[in-house]
């Protein structure tokens, strides 16, 4: 089976980070969701879903990342319930961070934003920052973009 989940928002609220007892670092947060339909009304509703993140995913998130930064999160859901201090059972559900991309973040401690062009972003904390560049390279990345290929019947596997 397959429990799988890749969203793309922004992060709606500030980062809830903790250490447990044992060490394990934990971060929570809300991503806001457009949806990609259209209401009543011709806007797009938003879906606030729980994120969270443990270990050294929790202590990057915490931080480099806050409220009002674009990111991409994949992960997999999972369901909980716990009692709460009135005696109500509560039930969540979340995304549990496997991957992470930073897309637009508001450079929470100040760091260089920008690279020169001729510079590949450092390594932060064991995952690398990836830019989006509107700069064309002139590299062709699709090798079969030259024209037709040579390639016999006997070369096909049907």
């Amino acid at each position: 089976m397959i429990n799988s989940v890749n969203l793309s928002g922004y992060i709606s609220n500030e980062i809830k980070y903790a250490v447990s007892n044992s060490g394990t670092q934990m971060a929570q947060f809300n991503l806001a969701v457009q949806r990609s339909f259209k209401n009543q009304e011709g806007k797009r509703d938003v879906d606030f879903i729980n994120i969270s993140a443990f270990g050294k995913t929790a202590e990057i998130i915490n931080t480099y990342l806050g409220k009002g930064d674009l990111v991409n999160v994949g992960g997999r859901l999972q369901s909980r319930s716990y009692e709460n201090k009135e005696g109500q059972r509560v039930n969540v559900t979340e995304v549990i961070v496997r991957d992470l991309q930073m897309i637009n973040t508001g450079q929470k401690n100040k760091q260089q934003a920008v690279q020169p062009s001729n510079q590949q972003p450092k390594q932060q904390n064991g995952w690398q920052q990836q830019y989006n560049s509107n700069n064309d390279s002139g590299i062709n990345d699709n090798p079969f973009d030259n024209g037709p290929i040579n390639i016999s019947d006997d070369d096909l596997p049907f």
